[in-house]
Order: C-alpha cells, then structure tokens, then sequence
C-alpha cells in the first residue's frame, strides 16, 4: 500500500494490569471513535492492526464474518 494514502491512526492505550508476562487493560481507538478491553497485547495488537489495515470496526468484521 502506498504511504501517501495511508491514514494515520491515534490510539489511547490505559495499561491497568500486568499479569503472566503480559499487559490488560484499554485501547481507545480515536479515529473510529471505538473503546475496546484487552487481556494481552496480542489482543491489543490485532484491534490495532484491523483499524489500521481496513479503517474499519475490529469487531464488526469479525461479526461480518459468521453471519455470511
């Protein structure tokens, strides 16, 4: 994907906990205006890595697809 066209995206990130070697708490998604918990930072990374690929809700495409 070109550079030029990317957009960027801002994340709020509130870490609250830190248990088995990883972070849990909070990621605020400023662009797609979506609050999202998470119980790893693999987690936290793939909500950002949906936002950021597609510009669109994490979790809607994952609804997307089982419903089809």
């Amino acid at each position: 994907m070109n550079a030029e066209k990317q957009k960027k995206q801002t994340f709020v990130i509130e870490i609250v906990n830190q248990q088995k070697f990883t972070w849990q708490g909070q990621i605020h998604w400023i662009q797609g205006d979506k609050k999202m918990q998470f119980r790893s930072v693999m987690e936290m990374l793939h909500f950002m890595d949906s936002a950021i690929v597609s510009g669109d809700d994490p979790d809607q495409q994952e609804t997307d697809t089982t419903e089809a």
